[in-house]
């Protein structure tokens, strides 16, 4: 998903859309960022997904991008926190 993807959509110019961003004091970036790692939590907890098929749907070109960027939201790589998830859910039942 691109910016000019999301502004074509939108039926605007991607300038036009960057200056709105920007004047609500985010990026198309941010906003990216932000919506990637909420889903993959919920990709992960909730469907139990591969972690190379998480990696897919979120857009990220090898499962090292995405490890990195989710060691960066939540300081843990994905493995250890679906594994403390699966433990979490073993333990609740």
């Amino acid at each position: 998903i691109d910016q000019s993807s999301i502004s074509s959509d939108l039926a605007i110019s991607a300038r036009f859309l960057q200056r709105k961003l920007k004047g609500e004091g985010t990026s198309y970036s941010v906003l990216l960022d932000e919506c990637r790692h909420k889903l993959a939590l919920k990709l992960i907890v909730h469907n139990n997904l591969p972690l190379a098929e998480v990696t897919d749907i979120l857009g990220f070109s090898d499962q090292s991008n995405f490890s990195r960027a989710f060691k960066r939201w939540t300081g843990i790589t994905p493995h250890s926190f679906a594994q403390a998830n699966i433990r979490d859910s073993n333990i609740a039942t």
